[in-house]
């Protein structure tokens, strides 16, 4: 071999390595099923541990505590609804009121057909879930992490908005989705209209076309 041949880069992990990343995944996974069942209220370490086939200690090793185990879950959940989120404003980057109004549908069809979101978001009505916290206060929760891409996906798609209207209209369409989120109304597509329009004007852009019929009219 070649000195400088590069390191193969689809080499198997060492079996330490797989199985510690599938026990994880595995916990994670029951974890989010429980949750989104009953709530994190009723997730224990030891029902965990039954369902994924693994130790309690080997679960503490990994994850440190039962916080530690909601604090991963929120992670893994963030990560793929913000890549989600990024791939739908891409799709229509170069139609900023278009990506707006498809970006927020997105976030509240996930609020509707994803279990988990959807457990968190009930109990947060009723203010007894005890997975929020990780949701709303812990460094990095799912709304900021929101509002950080969305405002980095402005700069880009608005170069003409200056920097304070792009940091106002991420926080707006966060808030505003998320106020949705938790008092959805009839009408979720009239609802990401509403709010695209909002923030299209914070940003000084048109807002989204609506295909109602007094628009067709005379």
């Amino acid at each position: 071999m070649h000195a400088d041949t590069p390191p193969d880069r689809h080499r198997p992990d060492p079996p330490r390595v797989a199985w510690r990343r599938q026990m994880r995944e595995r916990v994670l996974q029951e974890a989010w099923t429980l949750a989104s069942q009953g709530g994190w209220d009723r997730v224990r370490v030891g029902d965990l541990a039954e369902r994924a086939e693994v130790s309690r200690p080997s679960i503490y090793k990994e994850f440190g505590d039962r916080a530690g185990i909601g604090q991963a879950l929120v992670e893994r959940e963030t990560e793929r609804f913000l890549l989600g989120l990024a791939a739908v404003l891409d799709t229509h980057r170069h139609d900023v009121a278009a990506a707006l109004r498809e970006g927020i549908s997105h976030a509240l069809d996930e609020a509707a057909r994803n279990p988990f979101i959807g457990a968190v978001l009930t109990a947060a009505r009723g203010g007894s879930d005890a997975l929020l916290p990780f949701l709303t206060s812990r460094p990095d929760p799912v709304f900021s992490s929101a509002r950080t891409l969305l405002h980095s996906w402005l700069v880009g798609a608005v170069p003409q908005a200056t920097g304070y209207q792009r940091e106002e209209a991420a926080d707006v369409a966060v808030r505003l989705t998320l106020s949705h989120m938790l008092l959805p109304t009839a009408n979720p597509e009239d609802a990401s209209e509403r709010v695209a329009r909002t923030v299209g004007a914070v940003l000084g852009v048109p807002g989204p076309s609506a295909a109602h019929p007094t628009d067709t009219l005379g």
